[in-house]
């Protein structure tokens, strides 16, 4: 037990769980993006589903797509600041099976283009598990440089991947491995001790068989606030034919 667990993150209050946990879904979901954010679907779920107006956490999520840590000042305003840099943010409570009761569901469009689909869930004392990027199942708390690729399930490719960082020097601290069916759709989850060099991310990307491959280190990675300007391209941003149905209220 660490200190951390005794005493808890620190913070803006009110809760540890929908504030502090809240501020780390949006953050880890705007650097899996890894794009300044213009439109945000958000859906709640349980316990965040209940009380996420009163107990803040539409703004603590909010700040953390913002790119704001959970001891920011500014996050009581997010909704505000957020008005200001173009970010178009909806809210709604979403059904899910089996999740955890401080669950979110973010769909995300970036400034450049960049789509993402991230469910995480508020575990306690500030912490998070990523549940789902896109639809398949991740689990990882994103407290360490987390290496996410993307397969067909052939035989080869995690000995590809696990050689080329044991070459490197590269420690693994944790491997997780998920398919949909076998031949089918794989993904691997390896957490590091180590930070991954892009060049290897590169290296990994070009690899047969590959379709997609994530990488962050919330240690280090840092996506630049800015004033983000409508783009002249709304293509970006999605119509209202393609916004959820069960969206609403906006914050716009």
């Amino acid at each position: 037990m660490s200190i951390f667990d005794i005493l808890g993150p620190v913070m803006v209050g009110p809760s540890s769980s929908h504030t502090a946990g809240a501020v780390r879904i949006g953050l880890i979901s705007r650097l899996l993006l890894k794009d300044n954010p213009v439109y945000a679907d958000i859906g709640f779920y349980g316990s965040f589903a209940a009380t996420y107006a009163g107990h803040g956490t539409d703004r603590a999520v909010t700040a953390g797509l913002l790119g704001m840590q959970p001891d920011d000042i500014q996050i009581p305003n997010s909704l505000e600041i957020a008005k200001q840099r173009g970010l178009k943010i909806f809210f709604s409570k979403v059904d899910l099976q089996n999740a955890h009761p401080n669950t979110a569901v973010l769909n995300l469009v970036g400034k450049t283009g960049k789509r993402i689909t991230v469910q995480a869930s508020s575990i306690g004392g500030g912490r998070i598990m990523i549940n789902k990027i896109d639809g398949i199942d991740v689990n990882f708390n994103a407290e360490m440089p987390t290496l996410i690729v993307h397969n067909s399930d052939q035989p080869g490719h995690v000995a590809q991947v696990t050689t080329l960082l044991f070459e490197n020097k590269i420690n693994i601290a944790s491997m997780q491995l998920y398919r949909n069916e076998r031949g089918g759709y794989a993904v691997m989850v390896l957490e590091t001790d180590e930070s991954i060099p892009p060049e290897i991310i590169s290296q990994i990307e070009n690899y047969t068989g590959v379709i997609k491959v994530t990488y962050i280190n919330p240690l280090t990675d840092v996506i630049p606030s800015e004033s983000v300007a409508i783009p002249t391209n709304t293509s970006v941003i999605p119509t209202e034919a393609e916004e959820s149905p069960k969206t609403k209220e906006a914050h716009q």
